[in-house]
């Protein structure tokens, strides 16, 4: 921002000082000669702004917000008196344009990530609601010929990089991100619960401090503690009563049941006030699902023809292997004849498949 005077002159030396309103972190600067001053590398949260300097009253910026890898600009007009005289105004009359950089993209915050039903709980399919963004709704992106999980404004699907509070978390092989990706056809070694996630910012055209990739750099950063508790619990539930068949679970077959589980919580707060916090999260899925596929079995009277019989739902075999004469001169049949008990004999009953994930 820029200090001035009532006459609009520059104000040299003033002391800036930004105060996190929920951790009470405290960062300072001083402006410089032309009036300006910046003050880098804030956590992302609500801040006061006060800015001050003898023979002026204090200016008092309440409710400035700062969103990841955004800017926010406060300026003041100082007008002469005691510094122990105070203008409040709120940050809310402040505008809303960001008017120091030319990025395209967009912010999800928590309130947007938490509220939206998002089927699986995964970060990666928030990034689709940000303008630009194109791709595959699935997001299969181990497919012959794949170009990554999405697009913004037309680059690369692989040239994306993707970032977890600062650092780099980029999959080597593919260029995808190392959260809640399997890797090379397999099974997510890390997820990052949704409710864990505070801010995301996709950006586009953005300044050459980040580097790197060509296409989109998609910024997460994580929750944090802050001098009050705070927390929450969550459970989201599908069953196959409140959902349609699948499409090739025909309807003179039973329905394949279905039933999905995603449940956790977080906590955070303070450990030494104004200084040292926590924060932890868990999320857990467990999932019960029916297969609708059909396999061949061998058929019952063929079985009766080779001197076997059928209990139950089970296929017995003949009790001895010799008692017809092909099974006496056929190794391979007397091997057969022993493998045949573990098929079920022809029915619609559907096998149910239970899973269990864990973040």
């Amino acid at each position: 921002g820029t200090v001035t005077d009532a006459s609009g002159a520059a104000i040299a030396g003033a002391t800036v000082t930004a105060r996190n309103q929920d951790t009470g972190v405290i960062r300072t600067s001083v402006s410089t000669s032309d009036g300006t001053y910046r003050v880098p590398e804030l956590p992302i949260g609500m801040y006061t702004v006060s800015i001050s300097i003898a023979n002026f009253e204090t200016a008092v910026t309440g409710n400035v917000k700062v969103d990841v890898a955004g800017e926010s600009r406060v300026d003041v007009s100082l007008k002469p008196g005691a510094m122990t005289q105070q203008v409040h105004v709120q940050g809310e009359t402040l505008p809303e344009i960001e008017s120091t950089s030319d990025t395209i993209g967009g912010i999800l915050e928590a309130k947007t990530v938490t509220d939206l039903p998002v089927n699986g709980r995964d970060y990666t399919k928030l990034i689709f609601l940000v303008p630009g963004v194109a791709g595959s709704p699935d997001q299969i992106s181990d497919s012959p010929g794949s170009y990554g999980t999405f697009s913004l404004n037309g680059a690369r699907g692989r040239a994306n990089n993707f970032l977890l509070d600062g650092t780099d978390m980029n999959d080597g092989f593919r260029n995808d991100p190392a959260i809640n990706e399997a890797g090379v056809f397999g099974t997510p070694a890390t997820i990052l619960p949704v409710e864990a996630v505070q801010e995301l910012r996709v950006l586009s055209n953005y300044e050459a401090e980040y580097g790197r990739n060509a296409g989109a750099v998609i910024n997460i950063v994580t929750k944090s503690g802050s001098n009050a508790f705070h927390g929450s619990g969550l459970e989201f539930f599908r069953d196959a009563a409140t959902g349609a068949r699948n499409y090739f679970n025909f309807d003179n077959t039973p329905k394949a049941p279905f039933s999905n589980n995603q449940y956790g919580g977080s906590l955070g707060g303070p450990i030494v006030r104004d200084k040292t916090f926590f924060f932890a999260d868990y999320e857990g899925q467990h999932e019960n699902v029916g297969s609708v596929s059909e396999a061949c079995v061998p058929d019952p009277a063929q079985i009766a023809a080779d001197g076997g019989v059928i209990r139950g739902q089970r296929q017995i075999s003949p009790a001895s292997p010799r008692t017809t004469p092909a099974a006496r001169t056929a190794p391979t049949l007397r091997r057969s004849a022993r493998l045949i008990t573990i098929f079920r004999a022809p029915s619609r009953r559907l096998t149910t498949i239970s899973t269990r994930t864990t973040s």
